[in-house]
């Protein structure tokens, strides 16, 4: 069986950047779940695992284009610090989660703190970076 549009896969991962940290990996922990097509994981992920067969493993590069985009300049905004809650120092780094009126949440990085404001970096943590993956698909349906 090959992995295909629609097939539910299951898969073993792990992700590092160029450096050769791992920033995620399902090693450990249950395998990772998806249905090939429904736009659930990055673009690039769906197309690596594309036509492995059960079993398989290989080793992919997904350019940054094809993972969590390039980084975004425009997504740099300043906060009140009285937009925050009282007993909350925030730090260069720190990673908050943002919520929008759907209750999606968002990760935003800190990076300023002023006297009056904050500023967050709305990009995703990883964007602007190349992903490689060792990924091992262990299921398909």
């Amino acid at each position: 069986m090959i992995v295909q549009k629609d097939k539910k896969v299951k898969v073993h991962y792990t992700g590092t950047l160029n450096d050769g940290s791992i920033f995620d990996t399902s090693e450990n922990s249950d395998p990772l779940e998806f249905t090939v097509g429904l736009g659930q994981m990055i673009p690039g992920f769906e197309k690596a695992v594309e036509g492995m067969k059960l079993n398989e493993e290989k080793e992919v590069t997904i350019s940054a284009e094809e993972a969590y985009g390039e980084r975004d300049e425009t997504l740099m905004r300043d906060f009140p610090k009285t937009s925050l809650a009282e007993d909350f120092t925030p730090a260069i780094g720190m990673v908050i989660g943002l919520s929008d009126n759907a209750g999606r949440t968002y990760p935003a990085t800190v990076a300023k703190v002023a006297e009056e404001s904050i500023t967050l970096d709305l990009n995703h943590p990883l964007a602007g970076q190349d992903l490689n993956f060792k990924i091992k698909v262990i299921s398909i349906e």
